[in-house]
């Protein structure tokens, strides 16, 4: 027999005023963080799309000629150029590269300091550290010292051990060892975070669980495969976004270990392509252009960060 259902209204919640009295307050301590983000954020990005729509050169900077609305052209032109895709392809191939060397490091390290002692899992974390502080010019010109063609430790070693052809190699005149040593300089200042994000998820484990599986029969791989990584998967998948983030927009060490960019652009990523365009080339319209484009690559990754985010809470 078909029974009816009947459901009670919910009343709608009631604000109090100390509900009201609490939102205020967290309005007002938001605020000034806001008004930074704005003025710091959005008014930037505001003139940076503005340009992007004008012939903005030296000239018009100078104020000694008239500003030539475009539209769209900058946008156009850049498309429709070879070079803008070849650089868009070799900075998708760059950060992909730093990005699955940064995990792989980064996690393999973290498992490690999970299963030493103190003493050498302080000494580790505190090379980590150390790397991750080094500013990136300082941390280039290490790496640059370390593969001189002249006087780099690397070189004299490869030597040594029967590689004569080495003994005078230039790792920054081919296009693939060049972007190879900046990958390497990259992942080496980048990986400490994916250390230390992988380190305090493999810690939040329960022991229980790993002892059971250990006790069932489980090896260390199979443990490590189909226990720990599925319960440190939004971790992975935060820190891999993250480093995708940080990794497209990697200026400083190309721009030190190529010398701009490497011989004739063969090494340009496209942060240092837009400075090139609007600083080299003063041509400001089509270098804002570039940075609108990357901004709106960047802001997508951002949006997938913040939803990842919000389903590792939900987890």
């Amino acid at each position: 027999m078909a029974t009816r259902q009947t459901t009670a209204a919910v009343p709608p919640p009631v604000r109090t005023p100390r509900r009201r009295r609490d939102g205020r307050a967290a309005a007002l301590y938001l605020a000034p963080a806001a008004v930074l983000l704005l003025g710091m954020l959005a008014y930037p990005l505001y003139q940076l799309v503005l340009i992007s729509f004008y012939d903005y050169g030296r000239a018009e900077a100078a104020g000694t000629a008239p500003l030539v609305f475009l539209g769209f052209d900058n946008y156009v032109e850049l498309l429709e150029t070879i070079k803008f895709w070849v650089v868009l392809a070799k900075t998708i191939g760059f950060a992909a590269v730093c990005v699955v060397g940064s995990l792989l490091v980064g996690t393999t390290l973290a498992v490690l300091a999970s299963r030493v002692r103190a003493v050498p899992r302080m000494l580790l974390f505190l090379a980590a550290l150390g790397a991750w502080a080094t500013p990136a010019m300082a941390g280039s010109y290490v790496w640059l010292f370390l593969f001189d063609a002249d006087f780099g430790l690397v070189n004299e070693v490869l030597a040594g051990l029967g590689w004569q052809s080495m003994a005078d190699h230039s790792w920054t005149y081919g296009t693939y060892s060049a972007f190879g040593l900046v990958a390497m300089e990259v992942i080496w200042c980048s990986f400490p975070f994916v250390m230390v994000t992988m380190y305090a998820g493999i810690k939040g484990i329960s022991e229980e669980i790993l002892e059971s599986a250990a006790l069932d029969g489980a090896s260390w791989t199979r443990i490590a495969t189909s226990v720990m990584l599925p319960m440190l998967r939004p971790l992975l998948l935060i820190a891999t976004i993250q480093s995708i983030i940080w990794d497209f927009k990697v200026f400083t060490q190309i721009y030190v270990m190529t010398n701009g960019g490497g011989v004739a652009g063969r090494n340009l990523v496209l942060n240092v392509y837009a400075y090139q365009e609007a600083f080299a080339g003063s041509q400001y319209g089509l270098g804002a252009a570039i940075g609108v484009v990357m901004t709106l690559i960047l802001l997508s990754i951002t949006a997938l960060y913040v939803r990842s985010q919000r389903q590792s809470v939900e987890l």
